[in-house]
């Protein structure tokens, strides 16, 4: 009988070097959004990859940045603690950049509790003198001993089957933890709700979407229908942010809702009907009971 292997794996490293990326890459499903803008996802996101004989459990983390409000310091908790709970990390580096300060913080974290370390250098289709590559590997393996290291493109896919079967390798035998078919714990809602966040990222100003949040207050299934019913809310924290959200005669927010519904559709395979709201709640990235409200747990931000 052949014996299974299964493992939880951090993602982690600093903000916007493709961590949601990879994982959406490695699943083959778009379960974590994905922006230019750092600091895309705020909370711990777990995907289920179940192949072959093993099953690889994926928590794709923030990327860690000095704290300045109660959301970001329930970021970096999120960050300790899914290093510090799981059998193997991923840390991801952004080809041919030096070694940063969060970086060198990250391996710090790995020398203190021993774990084993894959280290992936993404973005390898933006680099053409692949000869940096091979300084930066050096570097970063006198830095921790890696148990594999693997240049790798989230954009092309190059490497991700590497990345995969080293991972594999490195996993201790033991029983599948999810239903083969298991591919998140994220509920549908808060699917939804990041669906339109990746929007907002995507299509705002850079100072407008760090200030917005979005729950999803209702999703129903219609009878007898392939039609489901999306309510959602958009949080910001100014009337002029609220504005520019909803843009001249609401074409910006008609703009947001259309791309996340196509998503939607695709995701979830039926028809979706999806109304948003967009309201101001000043400085709710600070106010505890807003951020309850929306998933950040409370024991988080002390």
């Amino acid at each position: 009988m052949t014996k299974t292997k299964s493992a939880f794996i951090a993602i982690v490293g600093r903000p916007n070097v493709g961590k949601s990326s990879i994982l959406n890459k490695m699943l083959g499903e778009k379960i974590a959004i994905v922006s230019s803008k750092p600091q895309t996802t705020r909370t711990r996101i777990m995907g289920v990859l179940t192949e072959e004989n093993s099953q690889l459990v994926f928590i794709d983390t923030p990327g860690l940045h000095k704290p300045r409000n109660d959301l970001d310091r329930y970021m970096l908790r999120s960050i300790n603690e899914s290093v510090a709970g799981v059998d193997m990390c991923v840390l991801v580096v952004e080809a041919g950049r030096s070694v940063t300060q969060e970086e060198t913080q990250l391996i710090e974290k790995f020398r203190s509790i021993d774990i084993p370390a894959v280290l992936a250098i993404n973005k390898l289709d933006t680099i053409s003198d692949k000869t940096v590559i091979a300084e930066q590997i050096s570097k970063l393996s006198s830095e921790y001993d890696f148990s594999a290291v693997v240049p790798c493109s989230a954009q092309t896919g190059y490497g991700i089957d590497i990345l995969k079967k080293e991972m594999r390798r490195l996993a201790p035998e033991g029983d599948f933890m999810f239903d083969e078919d298991t591919l998140t714990d994220q509920p549908e809602r808060v699917i939804a709700a990041e669906m339109i966040r990746e929007k907002l990222l995507r299509l705002l100003e850079r100072e407008v979407p760090h200030g917005t949040a979005v729950f999803v207050e209702r999703m129903k299934e219609r009878d007898n229908s392939d039609i489901i019913d999306i309510d959602a809310v958009i949080y910001c924290e100014r009337s002029t942010h609220k504005g520019i959200i909803i843009g001249k005669g609401g074409s910006m927010l008609k703009r947001i809702g259309s791309y996340a519904r196509q998503d939607m559709e695709k995701f979830f395979d039926c028809r979706v009907n999806l109304q948003i709201w967009v309201k101001v709640k000043e400085d709710w990235r600070n106010r505890e009971n807003i951020l309850r409200s929306l998933g950040y747990d409370q024991s988080d931000l002390e």
